[in-house]
């Protein structure tokens, strides 16, 4: 475990407007203050935003560098509600987006997959990243739910038409829905692209412990997800970095947490799951086709 140094303003700067980084600065300078009624900007949250986003960067400079295949940037604020001009939903920077920036710039990568399985649809880095064939984004979220974003029709533009995937799931989903969509859809798209780098903008608040939103997915169920990741990693030759967003209950967000980084760290990856397609996999799978 090491300590993250704080962004710059040309990491930040990179995915955010200078106007949005000045902002913040400004803003926790005076004392902090409201953004919206999610987000809130103490004195503080200018240094703890940097060092979020300059967490991100840095697990991206150890694992491109081989010092572990996988890793994992636990910080707060999360980031990928946040886009190009404006925070939102709790976010400031948006870290995973400021990680993959890096590793395109910094480590002359060519294709990086951003899978987002926070429960809500990560509008900033989909915006980030709609015109970027360089970056395949996949997220899977409740629908409807915050920030009201993430159709299953967004598919990105211009350039990067086709390389965003959003799968927008039912409330009351668990287990056997979140798993055969990142085993049977996410998977897929992922060996198809074949990244040179996988981050994993890992909310933990679908969970059912959790009051913002109605999904069920357990412990086990996240830790299967993991799985999953972790095989195509190994599969792929190429390293997995996990980037905390969302989870606010504390409990269940501690045991996942644990769950996902023993899973990512063992000595081998985990055998696949028996695990059925899911009808709402199968119909994602078929859209894609």
């Amino acid at each position: 475990m090491t300590e993250s140094p704080p962004a710059g303003r040309d990491l930040l700067e990179a995915v955010h407007s200078p106007e949005h980084v000045d902002r913040i600065e400004r803003l926790a300078q005076r004392g902090g203050g409201s953004i919206d009624m999610e987000t809130i900007v103490s004195e503080g949250s200018w240094v703890a935003a940097c060092h979020a986003a300059g967490g991100a960067a840095a697990l991206v400079d150890a694992l491109m560098e081989g010092a572990a295949p996988t890793g994992a940037s636990l910080h707060r604020p999360p980031g990928h509600h946040a886009d190009a001009t404006r925070a939102m939903g709790f976010c400031l920077f948006n870290n995973v987006a400021i990680a993959a920036r890096h590793a395109l710039d910094a480590h002359g990568l060519d294709r990086v997959l951003v899978f987002d399985w926070d429960v809500h649809h990560g509008n900033g880095t989909n915006d980030v990243f709609a015109e970027a064939p360089e970056v395949l984004f996949c997220s899977m979220h409740e629908w409807p739910l915050y920030p009201g974003t993430g159709p299953a029709s967004d598919v990105g533009h211009g350039a990067g038409e086709g390389y965003t995937v959003n799968i927008p799931l039912q409330g009351q989903s668990g287990d056997p829905t979140w798993c055969s969509v990142v085993e049977h859809v996410v998977a897929p798209l992922a060996r198809e692209f074949a990244p040179q780098l996988v981050l994993v903008s890992a909310g933990f608040d679908a969970h059912a412990e959790e009051q913002l939103a109605t999904m069920i997915v357990s412990d086990a169920g996240f830790a299967t997800m993991a799985g999953t990741v972790r095989r195509l990693g190994a599969e792929l030759e190429v390293p997995v970095g996990v980037v905390l967003e969302g989870g606010y209950a504390l409990d269940a967000l501690a045991r996942c947490v644990v769950g996902t980084l023993e899973v990512l760290t063992a000595a081998e990856p985990p055998p696949p799951p028996d695990l059925a397609v899911h009808p709402l996999a199968a119909e994602a799978r078929e859209r894609l086709a």
